[in-house]
């Protein structure tokens, strides 16, 4: 069974590899740039899953197979392409303030604590005091208190991406890049659903039982291309990497640190990212990145952790999320009016840490595809 999959950042990736280990299926993965580009490759890889506000269904299940599912890919990829991937197990701390007057007070928390706990996973919530012993760099007067959330995790998205398209081709995925599909002709079965032979490259035509469609912002033009027009929207993230030269407060404890909706997260050697802005479109499909935001950013940061403001930048970056229009976020199943084309896409702020549980739903649909072969070809 052939399987086309058509984007390669951290979601396509990651579904090339789950696949990769069904046996009788034949991978090709196309993209128009290299690997981890776009928003793979500005995205800080800030797992938020029992710390998140998501309690039941698909959102919740989703974000608890990723967490759990990182814990055995991370050691089986590095096993896998003897690459080093970082990946922070030291949890996610989040600093509550009077910052921010929409967030819900302790009690709303302590209930989120029971209910985690109820599903297995564990949070903490710390007091000033505590928070000012374990973590002394952090000091700010609106401080209220912090959650730990110890399970929860960070990894480096470009160093996963990357060892995720090497296991892959260790298994015998084909990788094509620099090609862009041109067009998408469809023939019409006896049925009212469409079955799409082929995709027109500018490497020729492409022939195959299954496309899967991970092109995050690519993913409208090509959805266009045959007439089902799934509608994503970019939304900029600006980031930084500060440096101060060695580890600030216990060099022993370095979890992710956010507040605010600002992320602190530490990458070694003393540097550390922070980030993101959200910035929508002003007009068209431009967003000029907005130097003001990246500063607030930057400023907020500081006054959760004082130190950071002797710290160099070493650079500042950019990206756009794909963002599904008018509907929740990300689009997973099949593209209205086809047998045959997926869709993984527009996953916005968290295609790093649901991109394990995309390539599981995707696995499954191509695998009752591949069971009813009433509908594949030949």
């Amino acid at each position: 069974m052939n399987v086309v999959i058509i984007g390669c950042g951290v979601v396509g990736a990651a579904i090339a590899y789950e696949l990769s280990l069904v046996k009788g299926l034949k991978i090709t993965v196309f993209d128009r740039q290299p690997p981890a580009q776009a928003a793979t490759g500005a995205a800080l890889g800030v797992l938020m899953g029992a710390i998140s506000r998501k309690i039941k269904g698909k959102a919740w299940q989703m974000r608890q197979t990723s967490i759990q599912r990182y814990e055995t890919l991370i050691p089986e990829l590095e096993t896998l392409t003897g690459r080093k991937i970082p990946f922070n197990r030291q949890g996610i701390l989040m600093l509550l303030s009077d910052f921010s007057p929409s967030l819900e007070g302790i009690s709303a928390w302590e209930k989120l604590v029971e209910i985690r706990h109820s599903q297995g996973w564990h949070l903490e919530i710390w007091d000033t005091a505590k928070l000012q012993n374990i973590c002394p760099q952090i000091n700010h007067e609106k401080i209220t208190g912090a959650v730990y959330s110890p399970q929860d995790r960070q990894l480096d998205p470009t160093a996963l991406t990357l060892a995720l398209v090497e296991a892959a081709q260790q298994n015998g995925v084909t990788f094509k890049f620099g090609v862009a599909v041109l067009d998408t002709p469809t023939s019409t079965p006896e049925s009212s659903l469409e079955f799409c032979e082929q995709l027109e490259t500018t490497e020729g035509k492409i022939a195959a039982d299954s496309f899967v469609i991970a092109a995050g912002l690519g993913s409208t033009p090509l959805t266009a291309k045959l007439k089902q027009m799934v509608d994503i929207r970019p939304v900029l993230g600006q980031a930084l990497q500060l440096r101060v030269g060695h580890r600030l407060g216990n060099p022993d404890f370095q979890p992710a640190i956010t507040g605010n909706d600002v992320h602190i997260v530490p990458v070694g050697g003393g540097d550390y990212w922070v980030g993101a802005t959200v910035e929508f479109l002003s007009n068209g499909y431009e967003i000029p990145p907005n130097q003001e935001l990246l500063e607030s950013v930057r400023e907020q940061a500081i006054a959760f952790w004082p130190e950071l403001a002797t710290a160099t930048i070493v650079r500042t970056w950019s990206g756009l999320r794909p963002r599904p229009e008018g509907r929740p976020a990300p689009v997973i199943g099949k593209l209205p009016g086809f047998t045959n084309v997926l869709l993984a896409t527009g996953h916005y702020r968290n295609g790093v840490l649901l991109a394990p549980a995309t390539a599981y739903a995707i696995r499954e649909m191509i695998i009752s595809q591949g069971v009813g072969s009433g509908e594949m070809r030949e």
